[in-house]
């Protein structure tokens, strides 16, 4: 018996360790790829800004997201592209997260055109491969919170994207320590996810993001 508990001791620590080992390599392979603001100057060439959903409050984004939004509004008006992909969850009617962040970036005067949206965002992982298969997107800035990031640069360049990302954490949230604990399994899901690349929920038709963005208003939705 003292034998069974101690070889479930050892295989625990290293189940322990392969998966501790594995954020740590996630997070130290993508580092160098997040830009502080005041590099905003050095990229160019970028295919679109890709803001990841995030949740929504009713009808309004909710504060994460939302400082999401204002980052890509940020790097929009700053140059960086002239292009801005939505990409989260409306696999309901009822929740709608993509047409909330279109309409919070319209009416911080961002043109509808410039504005696309990824209808089936259902995951990090879902978004970055259909920014690359659906909207045909090869070099993208991802906006999303620093926790966040590290993992949605990795899945861009298992894909194939020359990616690089800014952080959007001008707060602190509720929550924070929960959030942190879990991306650490989120990366180990998605580690092994980015080894076989499985197909998104949705693919479709192409809808290349050098285009008009009002092509995936929900009235010509293609997902």
């Amino acid at each position: 018996m003292k034998k069974i508990i101690k070889y479930i001791i050892i295989l625990g620590v290293i189940v322990i360790l392969i998966i501790l080992g594995i954020n740590l390599y996630v997070k130290i392979s993508t580092k160098k790829q997040i830009i502080n603001k005041d590099e905003y100057s050095n990229l160019y060439d970028i295919d679109c800004i890709i803001v990841l959903g995030a949740g929504i409050w009713g009808d309004k984004p909710s504060p994460m997201l939302e400082d999401r939004l204002l980052e890509g509004i940020n790097l929009y008006e700053n140059n960086v592209s002239n292009k801005i992909l939505m990409s989260g969850d409306h696999g309901r009617e009822e929740y709608d997260e993509v047409n909330i962040m279109k309409n919070y970036a319209i009416e911080k005067e961002i043109p509808s055109e410039n504005i696309f949206m990824d209808h089936a965002g259902f995951s990090t992982y879902e978004s970055i491969y259909r920014a690359k298969e659906i909207f045909e997107a090869k070099k993208v800035v991802i906006v999303t919170q620093e926790y966040h990031l590290y993992r949605a640069l990795y899945i861009a360049n298992k894909l194939g994207l020359e990616a690089y990302g800014v952080n959007s954490d001008p707060r602190q949230y509720v929550g924070a320590v929960y959030r942190e604990l879990r991306e650490i399994l989120a990366r180990n899901k998605d580690f092994i996810k980015c080894i076989f690349k499985p197909e998104p929920t949705y693919l479709g038709g192409s809808i290349p993001v050098s285009g008009n963005g009002d092509i995936t208003n929900d009235d010509k939705e293609d997902i």
